[in-house]
């Protein structure tokens, strides 16, 4: 099997795993899948449920795309080579209950070619981050546990250096460096090389995209049905803002798929079904509203 194709495979097993214990955790509604061609090249499968007991909306997405490098993408994307190759799954899960944080994933890979098909560059990207709208530290703690467990287990300086690059990545930088949430782990452009080869880095994708699991559905179960008010939930539409302005105007992610004739739907997936934008929100000195919002102003050693 190809580097190509176990890629694939395995994003298409992990989107099915994911899916099965997200139904799990809902209890009620079941991802509905919408199978997608690319002009250009490709396609992907969208999976979304909606109004459920545990998610008001979300989504499991995979693609497997590719094309012509065009000049835009050269210009705007710096993207060289003939021909491009993108794999991945991305997932954003938006949840009724305040007290349930939203959370996003994504880990891909990228190829490039030259005229006559050899692959000319390769590289891996990815991320679990974690978008509370009220503070429990214990989850906090756990969520970032888990990723530094899998980080160590590969190199001992990964966790230090992917949350850094996640808090500094999830910025809402016309916000005063307002973050989007609390961070997790991000890295981007991991070229294989040495011993940090091809086989290292799927593997690395694989712990990574099956530690989602274990890093929120504990978290998603112990908060899901607690009770809350209309306060919450305002305040929760009020940073759900937030995270829409992230993803229309800094996300990496956002941009490549529609400069390279992605499909908007499942692009635009990750925004939330129902926000506020107020004028000069802020929340009272001292709340719990507050005490989040500070967590997301400067960047929290959450596991020593």
């Amino acid at each position: 099997m190809s580097t190509k194709e176990d890629w694939i495979s395995f994003i298409h097993r992990l989107q099915d795993d994911i899916c099965t214990a997200l139904e799990a955790c809902d209890g009620k509604e079941k991802f509905v899948e919408d199978k997608w061609e690319r002009d250009g090249g490709g396609g992907g499968k969208t999976r979304v449920i909606a109004n459920g007991n545990v998610f008001e909306k979300g989504g499991v997405n995979t693609s497997v795309v590719y094309g012509d490098v065009t000049d835009a993408m050269r210009t705007q994307l710096n993207i060289k080579g003939d021909k491009w190759f993108a794999c991945g799954l991305s997932l954003v899960l938006h949840p009724a209950n305040p007290f349930v944080p939203t959370v996003h994933c994504n880990y891909r890979m990228f190829e490039l070619y030259d005229a006559a098909g050899t692959v000319t560059d390769r590289w891996f990207g990815g991320g679990t981050d974690l978008t509370p709208y009220y503070l429990f530290e214990e989850d906090a703690k756990h969520f970032h546990k888990t990723y530094k467990d899998i980080c160590d287990d590969y190199d001992i300086h990964f966790y230090t250096d992917f949350k850094k690059e996640c808090d500094n990545y999830f910025v809402n930088k016309h916000r005063n460096n307002e973050r989007r949430g609390i961070g997790g782990i991000f890295y981007d452009h991991k070229k294989p090389e040495g011993e940090k080869d091809i086989v290292f880095w799927m593997n690395f994708a694989k712990s990574c995209g099956y530690g989602f699991i274990e890093s929120y559905i504990p978290i998603a179960d112990k908060r899901k049905n607690t009770p809350y008010t209309e306060k919450e939930k305002h305040w929760q539409e009020i940073r759900r803002g937030r995270y829409t302005e992230f993803n229309l105007v800094h996300d990496r992610g956002t941009i490549f798929g529609l400069k390279t004739n992605g499909r908007t739907e499942s692009i635009l997936m990750s925004l939330p079904p129902t926000v506020r934008f107020e004028y000069d929100y802020q929340p009272t000195a001292g709340s719990e509203e507050d005490k989040l919002l500070q967590a997301c102003l400067t960047p929290v050693e959450w596991v020593s």
